[in-house]
């Protein structure tokens, strides 16, 4: 074997562990719970010695840890810290978009992520009205609870929103859904991409939500608004939305990345 036939081969190896790796770090990613190494396996059809040398790799850089007894692992503080680290650009890259839907819709909107069962607010802009919803950047308020965590919650798969949140949800108000209602709502907003809640987290409070899925990450854009205008512009709030979702994903989509 020559010296270059060698060289390719070697970058070759390189290539696969790497994009084996990614494959892995994918499939936690959807389940933030933790995954044992022969769920992992299964998932990324690799044999779980495989999965076992590409996580202990993984756990020594800290991008995965140890879930707890018997959960396998998760995707570890080094990873957290560097999706920290991005989320100055989706602020950036997201801002002009946010800006403009809440321009024509006159009703606050916010940039969320998940964050264990709850969501997290990256960013926001308060609608400039009289009657309108404030809400401070980095609030965490339960995901079953809310249209952005819906809609980041449609992303996973049941088995993996059942082992998230507990059997019996807290009641936060007279309007917070039961599991069931829950999947079955989840269901359609995988159907119709928008979720909504009505006065299930705050009585009074309702909002719209779409998931973003983009190459630093997947993150939830909200329209908050008073529950009494709630009903008033359903379908024009929809259509924006969803408008804003596809403009958004065609700069800075994942899958449009790769097909790129």
């Amino acid at each position: 074997m020559s010296e270059q036939q060698e060289l390719g081969n070697h970058r070759q190896t390189g290539i696969q562990v790497i994009a084996r790796a990614a494959e892995v770090m994918r499939v936690l990613g959807k389940n933030p719970q933790g995954m044992s190494l022969a769920e992992i396996a299964q998932e990324v059809d690799l044999p779980r010695s495989t999965v076992q040398r590409i996580t202990n790799a993984l756990a020594e850089e800290m991008l995965v840890e140890h879930a707890g007894p018997g959960r396998g692992v998760r995707l570890g503080p080094a990873f957290g810290q560097l999706i920290h680290q991005t989320q100055t650009d989706i602020i950036s890259l997201t801002r002009p978009y946010m800006q403009n839907l809440t321009e024509q819709l006159q009703e606050s909107v916010c940039l969320s992520s998940l964050s264990g069962d709850s969501i997290y607010v990256i960013d926001r802009l308060v609608a400039e009205r009289e009657l309108r919803v404030v809400f401070p950047i980095g609030i965490h308020t339960p995901a079953y609870a809310t249209a952005s965590g819906k809609a980041l919650l449609s992303e996973l798969p049941e088995a993996s929103i059942r082992e998230l949140l507990p059997t019996q949800l807290p009641q936060i108000t007279e309007k917070t859904l039961s599991l069931g209602q829950l999947l079955e709502q989840i269901e359609t907003v995988r159907q119709e991409k928008v979720s909504v809640d009505i006065d299930e987290c705050i009585e009074g409070v309702s909002s719209y939500s779409v998931a973003l899925d983009t190459y630093l990450g997947l993150f939830s854009l909200a329209v908050i608004l008073p529950t009494a205008r709630f009903h008033l512009q359903v379908d024009v709030v929809r259509r924006q939305l969803l408008q804003c979702k596809q403009e958004i994903e065609r700069t800075i989509g994942r899958a449009y990345n790769r097909r790129g």
